[in-house]
């Protein structure tokens, strides 16, 4: 009898299913992760093409300068504390709880002040409000 040694074969590596798998792991990791920047944000802030305001009597216009100063229907306020901006939005509302407050911020005005008017207009019993913006023709450049 004569025994033939076989060659032992040399094993094959497929390397298809192995592409396959780390593709999807790539895809999954492209997907799962974000790209966001959050000290490098710009943020413009809103404008509107719309007609020339009409007069209400019975708006109440809150200006926050950049610096954080208020001032009720141009009036300077005393302070820059929200009890303070509460008495004179009361005052100038005339006590009636259906007056519209018109926010009317720089643009460079820290997101507290503008909080701070949110916060007085409900103090003083005021529920309706708006935010004045600029006509994209008044963008300063």
């Amino acid at each position: 009898m004569k025994f033939s040694r076989r060659r032992p074969e040399e094993p094959e590596i497929n390397l298809i299913p192995f592409i396959d798998v780390l593709l999807v792991v790539l895809i999954f990791l492209m997907l799962s992760t974000t790209y966001s920047k959050f000290t490098e944000l710009q943020v413009n802030l809103p404008s509107a093409d719309a007609d020339t305001l009409r007069e209400r009597p019975l708006e109440v216009i809150v200006s926050v300068s950049a610096d954080g100063r208020y001032a009720v229907n141009k009036k300077p306020v005393d302070g820059r504390s929200v009890e303070a901006l509460t008495a004179e939005i009361a005052t100038a509302s005339g006590g009636r709880s259906d007056s519209v407050v018109v926010v009317s911020a720089d643009a460079l005005a820290a997101h507290q002040a503008v909080v701070n008017v949110l916060d007085a207009s409900r103090r003083a019993g005021l529920a309706r409000l708006t935010f004045a913006a600029q006509t994209s023709g008044e963008m300063p450049r």
